[in-house]
């Protein structure tokens, strides 16, 4: 792991510090040969196409945006151009079905290099 990613993680507030972790688990079990950095002051993978970042009182999860359909675009919370995230509030909110769908999708479809 990167140093500033674990030192990220440390320096989090509970349910915010367990939320990152399970959800960073999670893209590192569906791209296994993504690359996991610290960017922006939060964690990113594939250079920048993902991030997960510690909110006041929620995580949020983000994603790139570029190459999917609008349908596809409304999956995602956000007004932003290139990335748009999903907010999750509690570990019972991590839906893992759902988020390892969206992972892929973006993985596949996004104009970045896919992992």
């Amino acid at each position: 792991m990167d140093k500033q990613v674990d030192e990220y993680i440390k320096k989090q507030k509970s349910p915010q510090k367990e939320i990152i972790q399970k959800v960073r688990k999670i893209f590192l079990k569906t791209l296994p040969s993504c690359e996991e950095k610290s960017a922006w002051g939060v964690i990113a993978f594939a250079d920048g196409k993902f991030y997960i970042a510690a909110m006041k009182n929620r995580v949020h999860v983000g994603f790139a945006i570029n190459g999917l359909d609008k349908e596809e675009i409304g999956l995602f919370e956000g007004s932003g151009k290139t990335m748009r995230h999903i907010k999750i509030h509690s570990l019972e909110d991590i839906d893992e079905k759902k988020l390892v769908k969206l992972i892929k999708l973006v993985d596949k479809k996004t104009i970045c290099k896919p992992c």
